[in-house]
């Protein structure tokens, strides 16, 4: 086990980003298909082929997940993922065309480094280039290159976000995460409450966003615009289109455990939830295990980042104030 989404058979990840402009993408392939869905809980999401994924609709496969920064302009790295997948002839096929079937999510980071540098087709492309079954990258890396955290105290008050990967397990059943973190919210370590990424006050302590919430009840003009946390589970379990939907439902409650708050009006927050089929398992199990792997990998991300583009990161400021058990 290498405390990664990879360590689910099957599963491999890629990214591409770009550390001068503070952008990049990240690849979740199954290249032989996985059932997939998703659950959106933000207020202000940015996605792509999620309708397909519905339980009542027709497709009961997808051949990648797709998360990039960029805001709206980053979905066009899915784009370069298709050609990646079409050019090795691995899609739905349709008896004219295999069509690659990759629903995808994006988070705004175009208030770090260069807001005109975006994930596009090449870059998606890239990332299906680097893909590996054996991508244990976190931190400051693919989509979670510009990610940060601590909108809500404006632009002086930002830390450096990032991607993080989990696994857990339970005999032959296998749970992975793959998160970019780039919340609104403070993240939290959920065993002490104490916060490990946050708004940063003028004084270098944590404002809290819950207080900033708080104190502005009677304030409806929505100025924390720049967040959404991103990612997907994946499993080995056997699962049912329906299942893998309340899978990524739940997966989010190991988001509301790690950021406080999450699930905003202004947060794009969506998760996907990817099943092989290969292990036979208990729903409420997989579903357990998932919003651990979730909870997890939103830590992971904040602990990994490396400071970047004038954000400072966890390790930075934290890391030897508050070092984590086995440090």
């Amino acid at each position: 086990m290498k405390n990664a989404i990879v360590d689910v058979p099957g599963i491999l990840v890629g990214h591409a980003q770009d550390l001068t402009a503070g952008t990049g993408c990240t690849v979740i392939a199954c290249e032989k298909g996985a059932v997939v869905a998703s659950d959106c809980r933000g207020g202000a999401p940015g996605t792509r082929e999620l309708a397909c994924l519905e339980p009542e609709n027709m497709l009961s496969h997808a051949h990648a997940v797709y998360l990039g920064g960029g805001s709206a302009f980053g979905l066009e790295g899915a784009s370069g993922v298709m050609q990646y997948l079409e050019e090795r002839g691995i899609g739905f096929d349709t008896g004219f065309a295999k069509v690659p079937i990759v629903p995808g999510a994006i988070l705004f980071d175009l208030m770090v480094g260069d807001p005109a540098v975006r994930p596009d087709k090449k870059m998606g492309y890239q990332a299906c280039l680097n893909l590996s079954t054996t991508n244990t990258q976190r931190g400051t890396v693919g989509a979670g290159t510009g990610a940060s955290i601590g909108s809500a105290g404006g632009p002086a008050a930002l830390m450096k976000g990032g991607l993080g990967t989990a696994s857990v397990r339970s005999g032959d059943l296998i749970v992975g995460a793959i998160i970019a973190v780039n919340s609104l919210g403070d993240v939290v370590d959920p065993a002490t409450g104490k916060i490990l990424a946050g708004a940063l006050g003028p004084d270098g302590n944590f404002l809290s966003v819950n207080e900033l919430l708080r104190k502005s009840w009677d304030n409806d003009s929505q100025l924390f615009l720049k967040n959404t946390t991103i990612g997907a589970v994946a499993t080995n379990a056997n699962l049912t289109k329906a299942q893998a939907k309340r899978v990524a439902m739940v997966s989010h409650d190991g988001m509301a455990r790690s950021i406080v708050p999450s699930h905003t009006i202004t947060d794009g927050d969506t998760l996907f939830s990817m099943a092989t089929g290969e292990v036979n398992a208990s729903l409420d199990a997989v579903c357990v295990l998932a919003a651990e792997a979730v909870m997890l990998a939103i830590q992971d991300a904040v602990i990994n980042a490396a400071s970047l583009l004038g954000l400072k990161s966890y390790s930075e400021l934290l890391g030897k104030q508050h070092p984590r058990e086995g440090e």
